[in-house]
């Protein structure tokens, strides 16, 4: 018997993990490794990963602080040296007892410098501030002139916001802060006039500088303090913050030129010479530019406006005056035209007057050969008013309004002295052909039906906007008017959404005049890259020689001159939808196609818009196809479509709403501009409700809808729903009455109501330049929807 051999159990025997190397030998490494060769990590530093982590945010650090200072210095070398560009101040007051020119006087005796044309009644006063090695201009503006102020923030790179310690802000002072926030606000600055002990008591001082601080706050939180211009200390600080701080960027007016005029001239020719420095962006010739108020001009050359220089350093120096030298002049093969609308041509529109061949078979369907004349007698006679003294060949020439709207009536030119057998002229010896011209162009009176009819219209404006809210797009079918011409404009579609709808299809006169891109990101693209190497650099001291100018542009105001340059094809017109909220401050309806005034940039604008809604993200759908708006409700992001001419970037923009007084506007909305789309629909929509009669499970009986049955067969293709969410189609009329027969997709309740939805597209009307009068330059070309 064989002794059998002593064991460990398995259990107690060791097993290393197969992927643990810590113990495996050189060779054994090169054989599990199978030749590869481990890559090293570009992340593994030779140093530890603590004080590679340390050096790393001590570099990030150092290149922020670095790339931050040199951002600083950029944005300031415009202001450095003798020859720099002054800052420009706007002096807005927000109250009317403050006096502007002692707050100048205020801060020009803390450093002892002089206020240049402070007592000469100019619009721009400025300052030498040796001490900070820079200068300033100041752009004053009167109390209650919102216009004016805003004209002088645009151009500025300070706001100093003047309150008074004593009297409250006003409501038109709360409306003119927001309209500067709306508008883009340049770097404010908020102070109290210099005042005495006795009109403030040192005890209060600190009590009303804190309030008036937590109320300057609300419309810009970035201020930390009002200073008091009472204080020397406060003065000079004042002076040292606008003379040393960085202004901060207004985002819209990046890369766009403009020019606030030291000097006016007009030259025989209508020839306007501006001279000021250039800021912004880069000014060409070739681009047009815009004045404020009153439109765009050509530049015909512009020259440099170097300032006179002091020979000898020494006390009793002489000036001496450098020669201007021709910088830049238009190029007539580049440069920007004045037209902004294209020229319609209306042989190019459907032409429906019937072919030879189609009036060949009418005839010989007829059996007569030729088209007869209408009978003697068949034709109404029609009585023309004419004035006294005016013989048949002058009144022959009198075009009627009724003769406008007839555009298929033409007369050869040798029958055009004579009266057609079918009119009859009544001479009228009371009738003046002066005061008939004066009442046709200038006022029609209404008569006092069609007068009470709108005056009872308005007066329900306020009901009307509760019942839109309450039954969104709900009207009742008339009954003196069959459906089906009253609504003929209107279509049926299964979806907003999603039904194809030819945008090019039907459109008015106004669409031939407008211009489109085929792709605006692009253009706009190049447009600054084109700009990045052409015209003047921002910071040199310009004169520009503008063309056909009028005078009133030149005329002495209470605005400071300031020219804007245009960048390339921001002539044109076309159709701009901008993104607006509505002033929760605003009170009143603000119904579609009302007239408002558009600020946008340096433009304002007499517009009469419509609203549509505003899909999430700013998306377009599958059609392009939005819903109308007909009132501009609060608290929703609207859509407002307007004619206007062509703007690039974010702009922001303003709706206005003129009052009685015109230097007092109401501010309705604010946003940003979206795009310039020519084929976003704006479909506005109806809904024809009716009654369900009669139910039987999934059928139904509908009422009042309807009042004869032509209608019904007319609108039958057009599906049906309910509020309680069924879709149905009509099956069938009964009787005489508008009554037909519906079926659904589910069992219908007796109390739901039965809705049919029709579309048609509306489009804006025509805009114009406005003016700080109120003054149009032109009257508008109304639109039908």
């Amino acid at each position: 018997m064989v002794a059998e051999a002593h064991h460990h159990r398995s259990t107690l025997k060791q097993k290393n993990k197969p992927f643990k190397s810590h113990h495996a030998t050189k060779s054994a490494l090169k054989d599990i490794a199978k030749g590869r060769t481990a890559r090293q990590s570009t992340k593994s530093p030779a140093v530890s990963t603590v004080a590679q982590a340390r050096l790393n945010r001590r570099n990030t650090q150092k290149q922020a602080q670095a790339t931050k200072r040199a951002s600083l210095v950029a944005a300031t070398r415009i202001f450095n040296g003798t020859d720099g560009a002054p800052r420009i101040v706007a002096i807005i007051p927000l109250s009317g007892d403050i006096d502007t020119r002692a707050c100048i006087q205020a801060l020009g005796k803390c450093v002892d410098e002089e206020i240049y044309g402070i007592n000469e009644n100019k619009n721009i006063w400025a300052m030498k501030a040796s001490r900070f090695k820079t200068s300033l201009q100041f752009l004053p503006v009167p109390f209650a002139c919102p216009f004016a102020a805003l004209d002088a923030a645009r151009a500025a790179d300070y706001t100093l916001l003047l309150l008074s310690p004593t009297i409250e802000v006003t409501p038109a002072g709360d409306t003119l802060l927001r309209m500067l926030q709306a508008q883009g606000l340049p770097t404010a600055i908020a102070a109290i006039p210099p005042t005495t002990i006795e009109n403030l008591d040192a005890k209060v001082r600190p009590a009303v500088l804190k309030s008036l601080l937590s109320f300057i706050q609300y419309f810009d939180p970035a201020q930390r303090r009002v200073f008091d211009l009472s204080a020397p200390a406060d003065s000079l600080n004042t002076l040292r913050a606008l003379a040393e701080g960085c202004p901060d960027e207004v985002k819209w007016r990046a890369g766009r030129p403009w020019v606030v005029g030291e000097s006016v001239e007009r030259e025989e020719g209508g020839v306007l010479k501006v001279t000021g420095v250039v800021r912004g962006g880069r000014i060409s010739p070739d681009r047009l530019v815009h004045i404020p108020n009153h439109g765009d001009y050509l530049v015909s050359k512009i020259m440099s406006a170097p300032l006179p220089r002091t020979k000898h350093a020494r006390p009793g120096g002489m000036d001496v005056e450098a020669e201007p030298v021709l910088l830049a002049e238009r190029v007539p093969s580049s440069a920007d035209s004045l037209v902004s609308t294209n020229v319609a041509d209306d042989m190019a529109n459907e032409q429906t007057w019937p072919t030879e061949e189609e009036m060949a078979g009418a005839l010989q369907s007829t059996g007569e050969g030729e088209v007869p004349d209408a009978k003697k007698g068949t034709t109404p006679k029609r009585i023309r008013r004419i004035p006294k003294g005016m013989t048949e060949y002058q009144a022959s020439w009198i075009v009627d309004e009724s003769e406008d709207e007839d555009q298929g009536e033409g007369r050869d030119g040798e029958e055009g002295g004579q009266m057609d057998e079918d009119e009859e002229m009544v001479f009228d010896d009371v009738l003046d052909m002066e005061s008939e011209r004066k009442s046709v162009v200038a006022f029609q009176e209404l008569n006092m039906e069609e007068e009470q009819k709108q005056l009872t219209s308005w007066r329900e404006r306020a009901q009307e906007e509760q019942d839109a809210q309450a039954f969104p797009d709900e009207i009742d079918t008339p009954q003196d008017i069959p459906a089906r011409t009253r609504f003929a404009r209107f279509r049926g579609l299964r979806s907003l959404r999603t039904s194809p709808w030819d945008p090019y299809e039907n459109l008015p006169a106004e669409y031939a005049r407008i211009f489109e891109f085929e792709d605006f990101k692009r253009t706009e693209r190049d447009m600054w890259r084109e700009l990045e190497d052409n015209g003047i650099q921002p910071g040199t001291r310009v004169t520009i020689f503008i063309e056909g100018v009028p005078h009133e542009a030149s005329a002495p105001s209470e605005s400071p001159f300031v020219l804007y340059g245009l960048l390339k094809h921001e002539h044109k017109k076309t159709v701009l939808h901008f993104t607006v909220q509505r002033n929760t401050e605003c009170e009143g309806s603000v119904r579609s196609k009302d007239p408002l005034i558009l600020c946008c940039g340096p433009r304002r604008l007499r517009v009469n818009p419509v609203y549509s809604q505003h899909t999430r993200g700013g998306g377009k759908g599958a059609n392009n196809v939005h819903k109308f708006e007909r009132f501009l409700w609060h608290g929703t992001t609207t859509v407002v479509s307007v004619y206007a001419p062509i703007t690039f970037g974010k702009q922001p923009c303003m709706l206005l709403r003129e009052t009685e007084n015109p230097q007092t506007p109401e501010l309705v909305a604010m946003g940003t501009f979206m795009n310039p789309d020519t084929s976003r629909i704006i479909a506005k929509r109806i809904i024809l409700t009716g009654h369900p009669f009669k139910v039987h499970k999934k059928t139904a009986t509908v009422r009042y809808m309807f009042f004869n049955p032509d209608d019904i067969q007319y609108f039958k293709p057009i599906q049906l729903f309910t509020k309680h969410g069924r879709t149905g189609h009509i099956r069938e009329s009964l009787g005489t009455h508008g009554y037909f027969k519906a079926h659904f997709d589910g069992p219908v309740n007796q109390m739901d109501t039965v809705c049919m939805s029709l579309y048609k597209r509306v489009y804006p009307r025509w805009s114009e330049n406005w003016t700080t009068l109120g003054a149009s330059s032109g009257r508008g070309d109304e639109m039908e929807e």
